[in-house]
């Protein structure tokens, strides 16, 4: 599958939706929002490998060397390296890595060092009470999609789509990080202005399909793993939420996560809610998909 950068490590395709529920029967009560701390010089982070096996350890020492050169300590979580065919470790053993980290108190964030596949596997076996009782910052694309969803569903815990540990720490993907995780900035999100060699945009040119103006919470995350996942216990409610979605080469899922949604929520509140998509935004170019 192809996974792409969001937000500070940038973003495959993506695509906003506003998911507002006609009326109907209540939905059982979503858990109440909690928030971590921020980040701060000094903090330890630990790295965790929830989904495909790291083949290169340089690739480990980079995710390493990049989080201190922030002011961050880092913890290794023990089956990081671990191989268990193309997944890093067996799933008892990556699910553990997780909630060892979530239950000690000096670690201050949980960092994926990648994505790929596998993460869905470890949702049944996260400690989701711990997570709730020590709240700390998540981080991560792609396939680490399965842990932001199981995480709002289950403990209400704000978790953040970023770059993962492997993920290229350049300027625009640091200053998102120190923007939102270490100042609380409330940033606004918008893509880069940029005509570079060109007399206009050629890329990362926003398209409006139907102008307009929303509020609610943002969700979402990898096209494909949201279409995977969605209609189990892990996926949050999606009533009133602005749904973002990235992914590349996979417009078909886009089908399937629209009628995915409704059909969910049909199942919650007695009534499909309508879906008025807002906009699709393109941030990547076919060159960084080659370089990938």
């Amino acid at each position: 599958m192809n996974r792409r950068r969001f937000i500070g490590s940038g973003v495959g395709t993506a695509a906003m939706a506003v998911l507002t529920a006609r009326s109907g029967p209540a939905a059982a009560a979503s858990p109440s929002v909690i928030k971590p701390k921020r980040l701060a010089a000094g903090d330890t982070v630990g790295i965790v490998a929830p989904a495909s096996a790291t083949f290169n350890t340089v690739d480990l020492q980079i995710a390493r060397e990049s989080l201190e050169a922030l002011g961050l300590k880092v913890q290794v979580g023990g089956h990081v390296l671990d191989r268990h065919g193309y997944l890093a470790g067996q799933d008892v053993d990556r699910a553990a890595d997780i909630n060892r980290f979530f239950a000690d108190p000096a670690v201050r964030a949980v960092l994926p060092l990648r994505g790929g596949w596998g993460a869905s596997r470890l949702l049944p076996s996260l400690d989701y009470d711990a997570i709730r009782r020590n709240p700390k910052i998540v981080l991560g694309y792609s396939d680490i999609t399965a842990l932001h969803m199981a995480i709002a569903a289950k403990t209400g815990l704000i978790t953040f789509h970023g770059p993962n540990g492997m993920g290229r720490w350049d300027e625009f993907s640091v200053s998102w990080v120190r923007r939102v995780l270490f100042d609380g900035e409330a940033v606004t999100l918008e893509n880069l202005h940029d005509k570079g060699e060109f007399l206009v945009q050629t890329e990362n040119r926003v398209q409006t399909i139907t102008p307009g103006t929303a509020r609610g919470r943002i969700l979402g995350g990898n096209l494909t793993v949201l279409t995977a996942i969605i209609g189990s216990p892990y996926v949050p409610d999606f009533t009133g939420a602005i749904l973002f979605v990235e992914d590349v080469g996979v417009s078909h899922n886009i089908l399937g996560l629209y009628q995915g949604v409704p059909l969910t929520s049909r199942a919650s509140h007695g009534a499909s809610p309508p879906v008025r998509e807002l906009g699709r935004h393109i941030l990547l170019s076919e060159r960084d998909e080659k370089r990938r």
